[in-house]
């Protein structure tokens, strides 16, 4: 009777949480096009100016992978009214921090600053868009900074270009099938006019999303927005028309080797809805029913009591055009690959002829409300939130509703999701393992 009590009492606390939470926003579009997110939050003195671009590794011709990320690197060079080497010195120097990454489908730059320096983070950002310095210099200093980054991420890691490896087979017509870094050989051959070509393409203000959140004036941010941004012209955004995958309807398995490792992993993957999609959604409760924290399925099962692997994790990737659900298992001792193909096939089966229990069900659900309050817990958090449920979701106050999608998602729902998604026929094995000596 007293644990009855008690969680009623927690679920009513969360449920307080969540109400109080709500993220109020204010979002608008320049004449030019760039659309604009205000968050007011005067609980603290900080700011965070942010700028995400429509533009990421999918939008690389084939041939230029790495494009997009190498700008991540390439825009902090300098611009017309900040010298070489400065971009660093200028946000340290007044207090701030400022960071920026990529993925498939956009790329997103940030500062946060104390809060009296609002009006630097919003110029700085608009000197990036309005007068990126892309020069011959900058270029081979850049190139030397990711080619290092590529050695020590990912060729100098072990299980590093796994998932090089996996997209390049899970993927065979849409550019999705190549990662984010790309590859040195095509950032080598690019030219410098190329590099100067998608700076003009893409860094356009109709082609990316301004946010602002923290401790600001509205009225005077919005001057400020004017001031620096509203003269930038408009550029072209190009249809993203991007070939179309034919369903995976036969198993396909491959091995890839990996000189850094010293035991295998095993991936089995399938190709999944875009994140937009409900679907994804679900996907992304089976994912955590099947490996989220140690009381999970397959972590409890395979490497807590029956010691047959090391290490074990399913996994839900919702990009924009698709997702890549899959499962991620090393060996422990002699177990094969079989035996753990197997084991990983059972659980799925159980899900795909009958739902999970109430207990369960209410676990993912307290996860997912967790996470929900967590994403939004800073102020550089909300400024994400904002920013990416817009341009790659197509809804703002997807940040303070989602988790009603979730909640809404109930155990059938989850059992049929396995059932459509995570057939045999409808994967891709990865065998990845060492190199021989």
């Amino acid at each position: 009777m007293k644990r009855r009590i008690l969680s009623a009492a927690a679920v009513a606390f969360v449920s307080m949480m969540l109400n109080a939470q709500q993220i109020k926003f204010e979002e608008y579009k320049l004449p030019n096009g760039m659309h604009v997110i205000l968050h007011q939050d005067n609980t603290a003195p900080v700011v965070t100016t942010g700028v995400m671009y429509h533009v990421g590794a999918k939008d690389e011709d084939p041939g230029r992978s790495g494009f997009a990320h190498f700008f991540e690197h390439l825009l902090f060079e300098g611009t017309a009214n900040i010298k070489r080497g400065d971009w660093f010195k200028v946000v340290s120097s007044n207090g701030g921090t400022n960071n920026a990454n990529t993925s498939n489908d956009r790329t997103y730059y940030y500062e946060t600053f104390p809060s009296n320096n609002e009006q630097l983070g919003l110029w700085m950002e608009a000197e990036r868009l309005r007068s990126g310095v892309i020069n011959q210099i900058g270029v081979d200093t850049q190139r030397e900074v990711v080619k290092e980054e590529k050695r020590l991420r990912m060729d100098n890691q072990p299980y590093g270009n796994i998932m090089t490896a996996l997209q390049t087979n899970l993927f065979s017509k849409h550019p999705y099938r190549w990662t984010t870094i790309g590859s040195m050989e095509d950032l080598n051959a690019a030219k410098l006019e190329e590099f100067q070509n998608f700076y003009k393409k893409y860094y356009v203000p109709n082609n990316a999303v301004l946010v602002v959140a923290g401790d600001i004036n509205p009225e005077q941010t919005k001057k400020w927005i004017q001031e620096y941004y509203g003269s930038i012209p408009k550029g072209t955004v190009y249809p993203k028309n991007y070939a179309k995958e034919d369903p995976i309807t036969t198993q396909k398995e491959v091995t890839v080797t990996d000189k850094n490792i010293q035991l295998p992993a095993y991936v089995f993957a399938y190709r999944t809805p875009g994140a937009k999609e409900r679907d994804a959604y679900i996907l992304n409760m089976v994912s955590a029913y099947l490996s989220a924290g140690k009381s999970s399925v397959l972590y409890k099962k395979l490497v807590d009591e029956e010691k047959k692997a090391l290490q074990v994790q399913a996994f839900s990737q919702g990009l924009e055009d698709y997702g890549i659900f899959g499962f991620f298992a090393i060996p422990m001792g002699a177990t094969s690959k079989e035996v753990l193909q197997k084991d990983i096939d059972a659980e799925i089966k159980k899900m795909q002829t009958s739902m999970i229990s109430e207990e369960d069900y209410q676990k993912l659900q307290n996860q997912f409300e967790n996470n929900f309050v967590n994403s939004n817990s800073s102020i550089q958090g909300i400024a994400h939130s904002l920013v990416h449920n817009y341009m790659l979701m197509g809804d703002t106050n997807l940040i303070n509703k989602e988790i009603d999608i979730y909640r809404g998602i109930t155990r059938q729902d989850i059992m049929n999701a396995a059932k459509k998604y995570l057939s045999p026929n409808q994967r891709v094995v990865l065998n990845y393992v060492p190199e021989a000596k």
